[in-house]
């Protein structure tokens, strides 16, 4: 087979490609139906911006780890400026203040944040002795890079965003070796701190979201409605569910965002416990893959990188998966490669395209052509 599959196609990590391609198929099937059984408009924008953006992930492979190491903070601090113009002179949506148009593209910057922390932590605790590791000069400047755009986002006000960017940040420090005793304490403060922002931090609205998701029977009608119709829906789906382009919850406009937040709903309508479980089951080869690039690096660099970008996706999918099941507050984290989304699949590409690019310089290391 060698001889038949020209090198380039056969050297390709299809172990994940496939399934990201079966899921993507999957994703647009669910979108075509949530369009009550139209390509137009969910289906079609989905699968060309996914092509735009898997050859987006292409030529991200081609980049060598000394260009990515000297790129990590310049991408941090133009994203950084980015946010800053959100606060300036960014677009309304929703009651919002999270996206910049730039004519041709609308565009989030707080997306593009969630790799961009990643990325410039993972070059930070590479670069830094390991005997400074366990001070406090591998916390402080960390946790400052993670802070400013964390504040910027939370003014849009966006908290989901903002958490995928500490979660993010907060597991590239735990693997690059902090003391347990630091990731204790930041919980304790956490706990503190949790009651103190609900009363003066979060707007009404987010509030209300917190309150919804402790008792979202109380308003069924009202701050319930979100939660209590996907429940409906992934309920009625049963085992096999109710047939392809057969959900009433989605078709007559019961359940809110069909096609963005809630499409998991949609699908587990209409292909049930079956098709929750080839979702759970392709995430997984998906992730599982991502965390064998992290584990065979053995430059702490592309380690920190590629389990960063792991993290990302997987804070994703088991957010959305739990807010839509009743298991989290609705925070508006869309589900990677199945919600309709410009931003949510650009992000996730990028972590996608930065993956092939580790295990391609893991290729190249194994096979005695160190390239960097």
């Amino acid at each position: 087979m060698n001889g038949i599959i020209p090198a380039p196609i056969a050297r390709q990590p299809w172990g994940m490609l496939i399934p990201l391609f079966v899921l993507v198929a999957f994703g647009a099937a669910v979108l075509y139906s949530a369009a009550g059984g139209n390509f137009k408009p969910f289906a079609s924008s989905h699968l060309l911006r996914f092509a735009v953006f898997l050859f987006m992930a292409s030529i991200m492979v081609l980049f060598n780890r000394d260009f990515v190491r000297f790129m990590a903070y310049p991408v941090y601090g133009l994203v950084l400026l980015l946010l800053m113009a959100v606060e300036a002179m960014g677009a309304m949506g929703g009651g919002s203040q999270r996206w910049l148009e730039l004519g041709f593209l609308r565009l989030q910057p707080s997306e593009l944040m969630k790799p961009a922390i990643v990325l410039a932590l993972a070059h930070f605790y590479s670069s830094l002795p390991g005997a400074m590791v366990q001070s406090w000069r591998a916390l402080v400047p960390a946790g400052m890079l993670i802070g400013a755009p964390m504040a910027l986002v939370l003014l849009q006000p966006d908290l989901g965003t903002s958490l995928a960017i500490a979660f993010g940040g907060a597991v590239v420090m735990f693997l690059a070796g902090l003391p347990m005793r630091w990731f204790v304490a930041g919980g304790a403060a956490a706990a503190v701190a949790v009651p103190l922002a609900y009363f003066f931090a979060l707007k009404e609205y987010q509030q209300r979201r917190v309150t919804t998701f402790l008792d979202p029977e109380s308003d069924p009608l009202g701050s319930g409605y979100h939660i209590t119709q996907s429940k409906i829906a992934i309920g009625s789906g049963g085992f096999s569910g109710k047939g392809f382009n057969e959900g009433s919850q989605s078709h007559l406009n019961y359940l809110p965002e069909p096609h963005t937040d809630f499409v998991f709903a949609t699908m587990a309508e209409e292909w049930g416990l079956l098709g929750g479980l080839l979702v759970l089951l392709i995430f997984g080869l998906i992730l599982r893959w991502g965390l064998g690039v992290a584990k065979a690096s053995n430059d702490r660099f592309a380690k920190l990188l590629a389990a960063g970008m792991v993290a990302t996706i997987f804070f994703y999918v088991c957010i959305n998966l739990m807010m839509v099941m009743g298991l989290a507050p609705v925070v508006g984290i869309p589900l990677p490669f199945m919600s309709h989304g410009g931003s949510s699949m650009m992000t996730n590409m990028i972590c996608i395209g930065t993956l092939m690019m580790v295990n391609r310089w893991n290729r190249s290391i194994r096979g005695g052509l160190i390239s960097t």
